[in-house]
């Protein structure tokens, strides 16, 4: 029997809609082996509140055998709370962020091919007093590598050249090394991860107009525009600096294979309109393969029962691809 990939599956905060994610994943016909990282009895009460079948295996259970229908392998991460869907509980924070742990490990170490994360919720992690800024941020610093934050829906792909950061500290953060940096990156993983041989990249301008030649800004004359002409001397594919209003319209979309936003929202705004409910969060330059969801925990409709899955099954797939592609 050949043996299928193991996927990680971090069950993200408890009190959102990533248990019942879980439950509903685990029912589906998935060719791949999944190990929850989460808390068994949240899991087990969110299947029973939803009258969905799930029966639960230890690692060294399932070792020897495929998952059925319902059955999903447990790493049971215990709680200081019992959750309840909507509340959060600071006390369960320390829960979330060791799940993340175990999975990093566990792909450090071989036990699992790829990860994927469902949503935690950042604000009641950081006021239980553990500085958190995203699950990107955290894989990096466990891995020690440089990342980037790409999000993909279909052929639609944006990358970030940072993160989650006040917009008032962005400019400062448009540093040379951090663009010349972070475009390698992209570069190196369209081609590794998505098959591209020579992907042409669109560079996003910071201001607006890509700062109307210096009078709306200089950070495109000064910094981004010096930093595509190297890299094009380099053999990437660049075009830019752009300006971002008119970057996405529809009859531009075709020409590129990816493009390279400046801050947040500028370029994921316009991808969660076009994709939102089916994108896909993949972090760039770590060891191992990890995506993620496009969508939060959802605390209004957690508890339920319509959560939709299907972010997180193509979240599943793209792993999957992404992990098969470098395994060959």
């Amino acid at each position: 029997m050949t043996a299928l990939p193991r996927l990680a599956v971090t069950v993200g905060e408890p009190a959102g809609i990533g248990p019942e994610l879980l439950v509903r994943l685990a029912s589906m016909p998935i060719a791949a082996d999944l190990v929850a990282i989460g808390n068994a009895r949240t899991i087990a009460e969110t299947a029973q509140r939803l009258d969905l079948p799930l029966h639960l295996l230890s690692p060294d259970a399932a070792n020897d055998r495929r998952r059925g229908p319902g059955e999903l392998v447990l790493i049971d991460v215990p709680m200081a709370e019992p959750a309840w869907p909507g509340r959060l509980e600071r006390a369960n924070a320390p829960a979330v962020t060791t799940a993340l742990a175990i999975a990093a490990d566990g792909c450090r170490d071989g036990l699992f091919d790829a990860i994927v994360t469902l949503p935690v919720h950042k604000g009641i992690i950081n006021d239980a007093g553990i500085p958190f800024t995203g699950h990107t941020e955290f894989f990096a610093d466990r891995a020690g590598s440089d990342v980037l934050m790409l999000l993909v829906a279909g052929t639609l792909r944006v990358a970030l050249a940072t993160t989650h950061l006040p917009l008032r500290d962005v400019p400062a953060a448009i540093t040379a090394d951090r663009i010349a940096n972070r475009l390698r990156l992209l570069d190196t993983g369209l081609r590794r991860d998505f098959g591209l041989d020579r992907p042409r990249i669109a560079v996003l301008g910071l201001n607006p107009h890509a700062g109307e030649g210096g009078h709306l800004g200089r950070e495109e004359i000064d910094i981004i525009a010096p930093v595509v002409e190297s890299l094009r001397a380099q053999g990437l594919q660049l075009y830019g600096p752009l300006a971002a209003d008119t970057a996405f319209t529809g009859s531009r979309r075709g020409l590129y294979d990816a493009y390279f936003a400046m801050y947040h929202d500028q370029g994921l705004t316009v991808l969660k309109a076009l994709g939102f409910g089916s994108a896909v969060n993949v972090t760039v330059g770590l060891p191992f393969v990890r995506t993620s969801v496009d969508h939060g925990v959802a605390l209004d409709i957690a508890g339920s029962g319509n959560a939709d899955p299907g972010s997180a099954l193509a979240a599943i797939e793209l792993a999957l691809a992404i992990a098969e592609r470098r395994r060959r």
